[in-house]
């Protein structure tokens, strides 16, 4: 299975939640998902505003392009992308697995 799924409103990809990190970042692929370290622990929506800050940097988005589709209070999250396209998601985990 792929780890995202384009849509009308740009690609909605599939997140591993990893909070209580070292380090702030996009990990590369695990299975079918992106693995997101965070450093927040999952304590008051921190995490959930770490982790779209952190995808939105990593995919060059304002956050407001960030949105949760599921899984908010889960390490299992699927989030859209608004206005990118599967090819530019693709170039950016390329890069990031090369990393």
């Amino acid at each position: 299975m792929a780890y995202y799924t384009e849509t009308a409103d740009g690609v909605v990809i599939n997140v591993k939640a990893q909070p209580r990190s070292s380090k702030s970042g996009i990990d590369g692929l695990a299975g079918d998902a992106v693995k997101v370290r965070i450093r927040s622990a999952p304590v008051d929506g921190k995490a959930n505003k770490e982790l779209v800050e952190t995808i939105a940097d990593a995919f060059d988005l304002p956050k407001s392009r960030v949105e949760f589709r599921s899984g908010e209070t889960s390490k299992q999250k699927r989030i859209l992308l608004r206005g990118i396209s599967a090819a530019n998601v693709e170039s950016i985990m390329a890069a990031k697995n090369e990393d």
